[in-house]
């Protein structure tokens, strides 16, 4: 007798830990059921999707969704939008709000606001100081909690910690990998005085490249020492990259698709503050190494570090504008046309975006597709060619810095659990649940 199941998936490519080839797929009860040829199963509902590529679903680990807070710019709903509408059915948010993400409360509120709210399932960064470092162990592992996020420099938000005392007393409290967002505070105040009224362009001049190295140096010692695992974000600088290729034993690598894509002088001179961003968009040199370092494995993961902020706040003149950009929903295709541009191999994306995610985090039930997994699929056109344009940002800041950039790679659709988040551009309805770790199934 034929297997019964929700949803069937039927005549796409599958991407996957095997490579790629034509199969089907039977989800049931949100999970994947069964792979292969299907064509005999019955089901409640049946998708025809030749010509296709199904991937594992897209994780997105750094984005800002500012709620609570600073909803004005972002609320986790219309953060989560966004992500569908660009294929990416998982994300970690940061801990940067208002109250910030420093206790048991502030995180259980968030979970509380995002469960069946947003649209694709979710985790929250703890965010680390000197007041919190001693329930660090505890909060890392309660429920929705992705792990520790610190930031070495200051960037939006109140949550810095830049004293080497305290850094160590941190990473000596915590046993899951902790995130970093790493700027030499004191380099950057030093700096001040190169930030030019009205020129963002400045702007990669006052957070040199040499800030960025100082702090990861100094974050690569104090790891080292305690014997822990660190992740560093958003990595910009060619002499960062080389560094951390020899400590891969401890420390992980995210680039995002804007220092890939976006370049200084030009970005600066086409964006202006929309370019605007921590650690800066830098030139083609830190680029080139950028590339480099991924398609030696020395990255591992992409994270978009969706930051919005509105467009009357960027703008404002420089330096009296706000870092950030948002960028979760132009992460798929903007890599997509990399792909399609020869750039990095499609099963090389689906490593930085899915079972990159799931390896270093832990992550239960995601990132691959197999049997027993969620059915989380991002479905893609690799042929679709598209103009990004801002109308179709999600996102409540209505903007992207990739406005009318064409593209070839599109997403079709997201499916999280086995529910239809988005199709062909439409969004199904919000239920998203917390993303489960290994590393804390006890709680």
């Amino acid at each position: 007798m034929a297997e019964t199941y929700d949803l069937l998936f039927q005549g796409a490519t599958i991407v996957n830990q095997d490579g790629a080839g034509l199969a089907d797929i039977g989800v049931k009860d949100g999970r994947i059921a069964a792979i292969g040829p299907l064509g005999k199963a019955k089901a409640a509902e049946t998708m025809d999707v030749t010509g296709l590529h199904i991937l594992p679903g897209v994780i997105d680990t750094q984005v800002h969704f500012r709620e609570p807070g600073l909803e004005h710019k972002e609320d986790l709903q219309t953060g989560s939008a966004s992500a569908v509408l660009g294929g990416v059915t998982a994300v970690f948010e940061m801990p940067n709000t208002k109250p910030a993400t420093t206790s048991a409360a502030a995180l259980a509120d968030k979970v509380s606001r995002a469960t069946g709210r947003m649209y694709c399932d979710f985790a929250f960064f703890v965010g680390a100081t000197a007041d919190n470092s001693g329930a660090l162990a505890e909060l890392e592992r309660l429920p929705g909690a992705a792990g520790v996020k610190l930031f070495m420099g200051s960037s939006t938000g109140d949550l810095l910690v830049d004293d080497e005392a305290t850094l160590a007393r941190i990473l000596a409290a915590i046993s899951r990998r902790a995130a970093f967002h790493a700027e030499d505070e004191a380099r950057l105040k030093e700096r001040l005085f190169h930030q030019r009224e009205g020129d963002p362009s400045s702007h990669s001049e006052w957070r040199d490249p040499q800030a960025a190295l100082q702090a990861t140096e100094l974050l690569l010692r104090l790891a080292r020492e305690a014997g822990k695992r660190v992740h560093v974000l958003h990595v910009s600088t060619a002499e960062e990259m080389a560094l951390l290729a020899r400590h891969k034993d401890i420390a992980s690598v995210e680039v995002t698709p804007q220092h890939l894509t976006l370049a200084a002088p030009e970005a600066y001179a086409a964006l202006g503050t929309r370019a605007q961003m921590n650690p800066p968009i830098r030139d083609r040199v830190h680029q080139e190494k950028l590339w480099w370092g991924l398609k030696q494995g020395v990255v591992d993961v992409l994270g978009s570090d969706h930051a919005p902020h509105t467009l009357e706040e960027k703008a404002k003149a420089y330096p009296a504008t706000p870092s950030g950009m948002p960028g979760v929903q132009t992460l798929v295709p903007v890599m997509l046309d990399h792909v399609n541009a020869g750039r990095l191999s499609l099963a090389r994306f689906v490593d930085l975006t899915s079972a990159g995610p799931q390896r270093l985090f832990g992550i239960a039930g995601k990132g691959r597709i197999a049997v027993g997994y969620d059915a989380d699929f991002t479905i893609v056109d690799l042929k679709a060619k598209r103009v990004i344009e801002d109308t179709w940002i999600g996102s409540k800041c209505g903007w992207t810095p990739f406005a009318g950039r064409k593209v070839t790679g599109w997403p079709v659709g997201a499916i999280v659990r086995g529910r239809r988040a988005m199709w062909e551009g439409a969004l199904g309805e919000p239920g998203g649940a917390p993303v489960r770790f290994g590393e804390a199934l006890a709680k």
